[in-house]
């Protein structure tokens, strides 16, 4: 018993505690508002779904900072092949949630659901990471090994792009991109992407895009002629508009109480923040997800080889690219593609996932004074 306290004692020196501490404080704030959101239609059926996903997402994230982030590397295919698995058995079996319109969750037990997109982003990270980690820094930017790691990055793009989740698709483009960088490849490759990626897209647009992404797009520079689509967007900037520096409070904003605003327990939550909780209530839920990104970084900075580096370039990129896109749909900046706000959005499963992310990110920073293990020996 006297040992088992003592290898409590030794993790807790050992770990991010603050980053630990952050993701606890934005949970809670996030499982509040889900409470506030949601009591009057579901009671506290979807605030203790959360506080579960959050207690179970926190306890494997530990388990996961325990163990090596090397051995995670060397383990890529398993990962990866559950997770593209799953991603395929939605072709078949997938179903749309209610307030979706793409069948990208599986059903679970007990009447839960998961989204393998989630995982897929774990798995790409961790299968990346092993990409890059088998190049030698110095040919990293040869052509050869640059259009590999395009075909790696861009697969699961592609993949879940197929299946219609256009938001889960920009989110791994975001991973993607912002690992490329970590990797250390040269800057003209990034120049060229971009080149060909505005030359792209006129074809993107008469002959990839369907009419309702079109229309999206144009509601947000035309809203009075498409007022059925950019009325979630509208409603939720009124919400906020309307909730002024502090809020009505919890439990009284009308627009959130009366359910007026569309998923504003799941990918609108931030217009519920800003109606109760007003401006200072944005500026806290905005700083805590800032917050945690920028440590990750500083884990980043810490770790004792380039893999532990990129991972967590990996995780900080999946959480700064569903920040930035989440907070541009509320704010009619992007159009709507469904991507939830990490910490916040109601979802047990997705909760669980973000913690995956988290537990690398401490297996980096607890691992990061042990001997570099060189990947394939």
């Amino acid at each position: 018993m006297i040992k088992f306290f003592e290898r409590i004692a030794d993790y807790i020196r050992e770990t991010d505690k603050i980053l630990i501490l952050l993701c606890t404080c934005a949970s809670l704030f996030g499982a509040v508002m889900v409470l506030s959101a949601t009591y009057i239609g579901s009671g506290f059926q979807k605030f203790a779904v959360q506080l579960i996903g959050f207690a179970l997402g926190l306890f494997v994230a530990i388990l996961i900072s325990m163990i090596d982030y090397q051995i995670f590397l060397k383990r890529w295919y398993f990962f990866a092949a559950f997770a593209v698995g799953l991603v395929l058995l939605t072709f078949q079996f997938g179903f749309a949630p209610e307030g979706t319109d793409d069948k990208a969750w599986l059903q679970l037990p007990f009447g839960q659901t998961i989204q393998p997109s989630e995982l897929l982003k774990i798995a790409f990270i961790i299968s990346f990471t092993k990409h890059v980690s088998s190049i030698r820094p110095e040919r990293i930017s040869d052509f050869k090994n640059v259009a590999l790691l395009c075909i790696h990055g861009l697969f699961p793009v592609g993949l879940i792009h197929l299946q219609g989740d256009d938001g889960s698709a920009m989110v791994l483009l975001f991973i993607f991109l912002g690992m490329l960088f970590a990797a250390g490849v040269r800057a003209i490759y990034f120049a060229a992407a971009g080149g060909i990626a505005a030359v792209s897209l006129p074809v993107l647009w008469f002959f990839v895009m369907n009419t309702d992404q079109k229309n999206r797009i144009l509601a947000l520079f035309d809203p009075d002629n498409f007022t059925d689509i950019i009325y979630q967007q509208y409603r939720g900037q009124t919400a906020i508009g309307s909730g002024g520096l502090f809020g009505y409070g919890l439990f009284n904003g009308p627009y959130v109480q009366d359910g007026k605003i569309p998923l504003g327990f799941n990918d609108f939550i931030f217009a519920s923040v800003g109606e109760e909780l007003g401006f200072i209530g944005c500026l806290l839920a905005i700083g805590l997800i800032t917050a945690i990104c920028f440590r990750i970084l500083k884990v980043a900075r810490k770790s004792r080889d380039k893999a532990g580096k990129i991972i967590c370039t990996g995780v900080f990129a999946m959480f700064a690219g569903q920040f930035i896109i989440n907070i541009g749909m509320v704010l009619s900046f992007l159009p709507v593609i469904g991507v939830t706000l990490p910490f916040f959005s109601a979802g047990g499963t997705s909760t669980v996932c973000l913690y995956l992310g988290i537990g690398l990110v401490l297996s980096v920073y607890c691992h990061r004074n042990i001997k570099p293990i060189v990947l394939g020996e």
